[in-house]
């Protein structure tokens, strides 16, 4: 038997041995990643604590990231480029050592005994390097570049076996794009005037917001900068764009509307960081950003579309050449004041109205104007004795001349190429602020944040037009009337059907008890059934459907003397007042059926002192002839001329004679026309009869009205100028509703009027309007109850083509709800039609400078230069309007302009060479 030997064993691995041999690769792999991660960011915390150091305890904000999308000129990266630049790359040496040389001598002769080359500091910064602790940084300001690849190569190499190439790295990714741009102007460092506020930067936010948005702007020497800095200054703003002038072109001709060049600011930017002491917040950095938007409008160039303009053709030039002769025609007839504004600069600024005229109740006898006066045809005429032969103050045409005036407009205006062109225009005015507000409405925002203490509440408006009577809102009426009834019941305070009735039997008689009174039965607000019903509108001022109850309370020529009106005025200018920045103009009517009306009325404000400095009182004359023929009060219409102004002359010659009148006067404004416009009328033409022909009972026609109206103010406000007392303006009703005429006539004799929403279908005297900027006082809520739905109203597009428009109120008794009805109707616009904070500020501004309120006045609420256009004319801590929006309005305005007077001109040349060529001919 044989014996078999078994195999050998096979030899198992030890558990510990593989642990062991895995746990040394591991502990390879990641001893080899930290060695590679240390000597590539070893150099980098290195810079960084270095930086750390010289800077102290000094926290800087995160600087915004290069924009990397931008390329230099030869095709590479910008950065990569600047960076060649930065390490002096083809700089000229000779030129780095005249700056090194002119940096030292101006430290030197500071008494620096250590400087830097070209007056930096060497971490960077514009603070001469010090740091907290105020020692120098001793770190150098310029190193030799690295060695770069011949081919660009990566720079992760070079980065990590050079630790300064990365400091030098990253300030260029750090830099800005106006840094940059200085440096591929030649300039090896970042000089201290490139930098937009003190030296820690505080305004970093403010800054890096306008490169990110391609803004550039011209910054004075940051606080602290050292004289070697400061030397700097004018070679380093030479790399700007000069300023642009407006130069006519050779030959004095005018420049094609394609050549116009707009005018530069070269006012001083005034705009400095907070003090480097101080915190610096969010709040801080926006109020610094903005005032920078602000200085920078006044300087630079605005984000704006530039639409080139073709060859004008020979009708184009012709429409020019009419709408100038429309222009001509309105300077010829318009009342200018002996001095301008620009001639009464000099005159101290006024907070309110009575720094102007005084206590408007302190009466002084006054001396006689040595002058007779009396009417002719219809007009006032003024001559210096009894035997009229030296007549003082001329109109500036008669009747027949202003009639033919008008008709030649009325032809220029329905001509289908000024139709035409001027529609052209105002959308391109609208397309211009449409696209002006997608692209600046950020920078406004900004620049509004930097007015302290302004804002939509706090800046000045004025209600131009609303009417006395109708001054409260209804509930104030009501808690008004319920108090009088309740602690007056026993006052007589009427004479009907041949007896005196006292408060209580009044109501008594109409089945009224304090009790059941309410809004409702008051019955004055404005309902759906008043549309295009003018007549129900105006008898919503009776309270309650009573004609004795709007005798008794909103009437001022009453058995009372207007005692319960007083009073309630009063009430309404304490409202006023409290609020401070909201203004008025109540109209208070004038009827013209006898003289004494005047002495009534300048007796009710005088006695009862209804005086405010939040208020001016305007006079509106009803269009009711016709009524007072039928009545028998009045003979003709030469009599109802008479009756309005023969007080206001003799009171103007002898102020003695009527010493409350002249009192009143001093706070009156202007006159106006009103009444319901939609009535039919015939067209006037200059054969229309004269005034003291006219005794027909049909009522004249509006433009009729206008004229002689205007004349005698025009007279009247000669007279009271050689006095030196105050003028009126004449600021009628005009395009609520009926012909085209009314604004026609409005355009030739007004300032500003009141409504004006039919000229939106009129684009050429639409277009008129605008380039006379003539104010256009627009209530959309009061058209909404009578004549035009709201979304309807052109007041948007009105405001977005440039026109010089403002909200008003007209009849808040039916109309508005609340105790501030002028917010309300801001309000109201603000949400229907997406107005933004800028938006609401200049319609007020609007307001103010449509008001009749006084020169001075204006000057302390708008600007002392109120009168003109552009930011010259508005200050943003006064009126909170950006100068970007003021601007864009200028330069629409004289594009347009410069349009107008270019092609006007071309066209006179033509036809100058058309009749030197006829001549020539004969």
């Amino acid at each position: 038997m044989s014996q078999q030997t078994a195999p050998p064993p096979t030899a198992q691995p030890q558990p510990g041995w593989g642990l062991f041999v895995g746990g040394v690769l591991l502990g390879s792999t990641v001893a080899a990643g930290a060695a590679y991660l240390a000597v590539r960011y070893g150099s980098n915390a290195a810079a960084v604590a270095e930086s750390g150091r010289a800077n102290g305890s000094r926290r800087r904000p995160p600087r915004p990231a290069a924009r990397s999308s931008a390329e230099h000129g030869s095709g590479k990266p910008l950065v990569r480029a600047d960076t060649e630049l930065y390490y002096g790359e083809g700089l000229d040496a000779e030129r780095e050592a005249g700056l090194a040389r002119q940096a030292a001598a101006a430290a030197a002769a500071n008494g620096h005994t250590h400087s830097h080359p070209h007056g930096g500091s060497g971490n960077g910064w514009a603070d001469g390097g010090r740091g907290s602790s105020g020692s120098r940084s001793k770190h150098p300001s310029r190193v030799a570049p690295p060695h770069y690849p011949p081919n660009g190569g990566e720079t992760e190499g070079l980065l990590s076996e050079d630790g300064t190439a990365s400091q030098h790295l990253r300030g260029m990714a750090e830099a800005s794009e106006s840094e940059l741009g200085a440096l591929m102007q030649g300039h090896s460092d970042r000089p201290a005037q490139m930098y937009a506020g003190p030296a820690e930067r505080s305004n970093q936010a403010a800054a890096g917001y306008l490169r990110n948005q391609s803004f550039s702007f011209p910054t004075m020497p940051p606080h602290g900068a050292s004289p070697a800095q400061a030397q700097l200054l004018p070679g380093g703003l030479q790399r700007f764009p000069p300023p642009l002038a407006l130069e006519p072109p050779q030959g004095g001709g005018l420049a094609a509307p394609g050549q116009m060049v707009v005018p530069s600011y070269p006012a001083p930017i005034t705009a400095q960081a907070p003090p480097t002491t101080q915190t610096v917040t969010t709040a801080d950095a926006m109020a610094t950003e903005g005032r920078i938007i602000e200085d920078a409008a006044m300087h630079e160039q605005y984000v704006r579309v530039i639409t080139p303009m073709p060859a004008p053709t020979e009708e184009t030039e012709e429409v020019c050449y009419l709408l100038r002769q429309a222009l001509d025609m309105r300077a010829r007839w318009l009342f200018r004041q002996q001095f301008s504004p620009e001639q009464l600069a000099h005159l101290p600024e006024a907070v309110t109205f009575s720094q102007v005229y005084g206590d408007p109740y302190d009466w002084q006898p006054q001396e006689v104007m040595p002058c007779e006066f009396g009417m002719v045809e219809g007009v006032m005429g003024v001559w210096a004795d009894d035997s009229r032969q030296q007549q003082l103050y001329a109109i500036p045409g008669t009747a027949v001349e202003f009639f033919s005036d008008m008709h030649w407009l009325l032809r220029v205006i329905s001509l289908g190429h000024v139709r035409t062109f001027t529609h052209h225009r105002l959308l391109l005015l609208e397309q211009k602020f449409n696209l002006h507000v997608m692209l600046n409405a950020d920078k406004e925002f900004l620049a509004q944040k930097s007015a302290p203490h302004r804002d939509f509440y706090n800046v000045r408006k004025v209600d131009t037009h609303v009417h006395h009577s109708a001054c409260m809102h209804q509930k104030h009426l009501l808690r008004f009337i319920k108090s009088k009834l309740k602690k007056e019941p026993d006052e007589v305070v009427i004479f009907r059907d041949g007896k005196y009735l006292t408060l209580r039997e009044v109501f008594e008689s109409l089945n009224l008890t304090a009790y059941g009174l309410n809004v409702d039965t008051l019955d004055v607000h404005a309902d759906k059934n008043i549309f295009h019903r003018f007549d129900k509108f105006n008898l919503k001022y009776n309270p309650f459907g009573q004609s004795r109850l709007r005798e008794i309370f909103i009437k001022q020529d009453n058995l009372i003397h207007g005692r319960f009106l007083a009073e309630l005025t009063k009430e309404v200018f304490v409202d006023l007042e409290a609020s401070k920045y909201q203004h008025t103009e109540y109209r208070i009517s004038v009827y013209g059926r006898k003289p004494v009306e005047w002495d009534t009325l300048a007796a009710w404000v005088v006695q009862n002192r209804l005086h405010s400095n939040n208020n001016m009182w305007m006079i509106q004359i009803p269009r009711l002839y016709n009524l007072y023929k039928e009545q028998g009060i009045i003979e003709n219409f030469e009599q109802l001329l008479s009756n309005i102004f023969t007080p206001l002359f003799e009171v103007t010659r002898n102020p003695n004679s009527h010493p409350q009148l002249h009192l009143f006067l001093l706070g009156v404004s202007g006159f106006d026309l009103v009444d319901d416009e939609s009535k039919p009328e015939r067209r006037p033409n200059k054969h229309m009869p004269k005034p003291h022909e006219w005794s027909s009972k049909h009522n004249p026609a509006y433009a009729y009205y206008a004229y002689y109206m205007y004349a005698n103010l025009y007279t009247l406000n000669k007279m009271r100028e050689a006095r030196g007392l105050n003028t009126f303006t004449f600021r009628p009703h005009a395009g609520e509703a009926g012909d085209i005429d009314h604004l026609v006539s409005s355009f030739l004799l007004c300032e500003n009027i009141a409504h004006g929403i039919n000229l939106r279908k009129s684009p050429s005297l639409q277009y008129l309007y605008y380039i006379a900027q003539i104010g256009l006082c627009m209530s959309p809520l009061s058209n909404n109850s009578l004549f035009l739905d709201y979304h309807r109203n052109p007041f948007p597009t009105f405001f977005a083509r440039g026109l010089s428009v403002s909200l008003s109120t007209d009849d808040p008794l039916q109309i508005h709800l609340t105790k501030e009805p002028l917010v309300e109707e801001y309000s109201v616009a603000a949400q229907v039609w997406k107005l933004s904070a800028t938006d609401l500020c200049e319609v007020a501004r609007n307001s103010v400078l449509h008001s009749g309120f006084p020169h001075q006045v204006k000057m302390h609420w708008v600007h002392t230069q109120y009168w003109k256009l552009g930011p010259e004319g508005n200050d943003i801590h006064k009126t909170n309007v950006p100068a970007l929006r003021m601007r864009f309005r200028k330069d629409c305005h004289q594009e347009e302009t410069g349009l107008l007077l270019s092609g006007a001109a071309n066209h006179a040349a033509r036809l100058r060479a058309k009749e030197m060529h006829a001549s020539m001919a004969e």
